[in-house]
């Protein structure tokens, strides 16, 4: 099943093969919705890394260019693309990197997680205040336990406890980036040890070879109608096309701690090339690369995840389907999409099986 916002069920099927190969045959449609098709849900944001949370009636985003941290508000998340950014962080002590800024709001405090440094210096920090376009507090450094290279970091609260979620690295040097969780005692302060969720070993995860895409990156928190937590992340590199989404749920009454309570979709769920996506999910028909999403909840708090039925919306970046970019990372623009909850599906591991909710993704 597919949606979109403009066309409707387009009876459309683009396949991309794994490792940068070539597309299939364009399908034979007028030049006109051709057009249309390849520009469906664009925003005219060119950058990556959407976070986009509701508050009230009002919809919020962040996002870094130049090494300093924006802000957006307007009335919808269409709106964003015309809205006037704001900075609201100017990078006093320069470093050379920032990326991926992510918005929360606890209480009446609005906290905002990002990465910065260089190289294999790269930590989480986060800046809060009362308001989100201005009056923001100087950089803190998460203290994140092991202190080791930590990029995609943001905070939520599951069942009265609060953890920090993150990709990293299990050593010092680059291999593979690893999801990993660790309680907290409040949005600022990690406590303990950190833990091993997820670690990109399917073949879904690892299809490009230039160099190996082992990723697990960009996680996004909700909950799903029968209150079991998920963890959807983006796999592969984000520098190609087969950049993806995918889904770890945790099993009811789980341990969000202990990896072998979590269970790993069997395949992208939102992706471009169709090898790796999830039986029963389709590629994408519009943009390629897509990943690093935002689901915007309200405050962006898991907690007020969605019911079971209707779609709701969905921020991703990607670059479109017909353009083949010397920068594919500089070709990159924020997508709005929606999403959906979808019943009794089973994730595999080995001979174990775990069946509950997953989600739909619509262009």
């Amino acid at each position: 099943m597919r949606m979109s916002k403009a066309l409707g069920v387009l009876a459309l099927s683009v396949g991309v093969q794994a490792c940068g190969g070539p597309e299939a045959a364009a399908p034979s449609v007028s030049e006109p919705l051709v057009e249309q098709a390849q520009s469906l849900g664009r925003l005219n944001i060119r950058n990556a890394d959407p976070t986009v949370i509701r508050v009230d009636s009002t919809y919020i985003s962040a996002e870094v260019e130049g090494g300093r941290l924006y802000v957006r508000t307007a009335p919808s998340v269409d709106a964003l693309a015309g809205a006037a950014r704001q900075l609201v962080w100017s990078n006093p002590s320069g470093w050379p990197e920032v990326w991926a800024p992510q918005l929360i709001k606890a209480g009446d405090t609005y906290y905002m997680y990002f990465t910065a440094g260089a190289g294999a210096a790269h930590r989480m920090y986060v800046i809060q205040s009362k308001s989100p376009t201005s009056g923001w507090s100087a950089a803190q450094r998460m203290a994140l336990p092991d202190d080791k290279w930590a990029i995609d970091g943001t905070a939520f609260n599951y069942r009265g406890q609060w953890y920090f979620v993150w990709s990293g690295w299990v050593g010092n040097t680059d291999g593979e980036q690893t999801l990993f969780l660790a309680r907290m005692s409040n949005p600022t302060t990690v406590t303990g040890a950190r833990y091993v969720i997820s670690q990109p070993r399917e073949a879904f995860e690892k299809v490009e070879p230039n160099p190996p895409c082992r990723v697990n990156e960009g996680p996004e928190i909700i909950i799903d109608p029968a209150g079991q937590l998920h963890v959807v992340y983006s796999a592969n590199g984000s520098w190609g096309e087969s950049y993806c989404l995918a889904d770890l749920r945790l099993k009811l009454n789980g341990d969000p701690t202990y990896v072998w309570d979590w269970f790993k979709s069997n395949g992208c769920l939102f992706g471009a090339n169709r090898a790796t996506i999830m039986a029963g999910w389709d590629p994408t028909l519009y943009a390629k690369g897509v990943g690093h999403h935002s689901f915007v909840l309200l405050n962006g708090d898991p907690n007020t995840s969605p019911p079971a039925g209707p779609t709701f919306p969905l921020a991703y970046h990607g670059v479109a389907k017909n353009e083949y970019p010397s920068d594919f990372w500089g070709a990159r623009h924020w997508y709005s999409g929606s999403f959906q909850w979808w019943g009794n599906i089973t994730y595999t591991r080995g001979s174990e099986r775990n069946t509950g909710w997953s989600l739909k993704f619509y262009e």
